[in-house]
């Protein structure tokens, strides 16, 4: 299966990413047939383990969706088994430095580009040489989180990592960094000039940046920007807004 959010970067398209926080393989299936282009399971923030991560793909598998991770963190054992599970894409925290992107991307792809141990599990043929194999590391997006004032600091170095796909904007994490109130649809100057700076950089080497967003609206209007991929909060959020407003609409709020 050809990476459906790798074509579309390639095209010049972007991205509406679905965000997993619940782990439930039948909200993960009903959430999936929204029209999303891909599906993140959420194993930092969300309330989601490996067990509970192999089961959201298994639901997230009728619909066609491109599965993605955001692991909890820069680390070989859960990046390799994620993508075992069947995931096309790695989302990693916290990435600072240009060593600790080119980690990331060890860890993510197969020898001679890297260090990944081989048994994809579900995603291809336990223990033997197939086409998953052979695949895999062209088809596998490694894409580090920068939300730091150090990842700024240390952006050019950390773009010319070889094998980096993209990169995806933590704007709390960012906004916190910079001394300011943690939120996800930034309107401070101080940020909006990173996010410019941040898409120049990558437009320059041909990657893509991604941005985790509040509401559909900023969403659109970062696409427009000239991000490729953006996520809106997440299915807790969504249902939860909706409810809220479900609810106030009964009362005659």
């Amino acid at each position: 299966m050809a990476n459906k959010v790798k074509e579309a970067w390639k095209a010049g398209k972007a991205v509406v990413n679905g965000w997993l926080a619940i782990p439930n393989a039948f909200s993960a299936e009903m959430y999936s047939q929204c029209g999303w282009d891909s599906v993140t399971v959420d194993m930092q923030h969300g309330v989601q383990d490996y067990l509970s991560c192999v089961s959201c793909f298994q639901g997230m598998a009728p619909s066609g969706v491109t599965p993605m991770v955001r692991v909890p963190w820069n680390e070989p054992g859960i990046i390799g088994k994620v993508l075992d599970a069947g995931a096309y894409g790695v989302i990693c925290p916290m990435i600072n430095t240009a060593q600790e992107a080119a980690n990331l991307v060890q860890f993510s792809k197969y020898p001679p580009h890297g260090t990944r141990s081989n048994g994809p599990i579900r995603a291809g043929a336990y223990g033997s040489s197939g086409s998953y194999q052979k695949t895999a590391n062209d088809e596998i997006l490694v894409i580090p989180m920068i939300e730091t004032k150090t990842a700024i600091e240390n952006i050019q170095s950390i773009l010319d990592v070889p094998g980096i796909d993209g990169i995806y904007i933590g704007p709390s994490d960012l906004s916190f960094s910079y001394g300011k109130e943690p939120k996800l649809d930034v309107e401070d100057p101080e940020i909006l000039a990173i996010y410019e700076m941040l898409l120049k950089e990558c437009g320059k080497r041909g990657i893509s940046a991604g941005l985790h967003n509040g509401s559909p609206a900023y969403a659109n209007r970062m696409i427009k920007m000239g991000f490729k991929l953006v996520t809106i909060s997440n299915e807790v959020g969504l249902m939860v807004n909706a409810a809220k407003s479900a609810v106030k609409e009964a009362r005659g709020g």
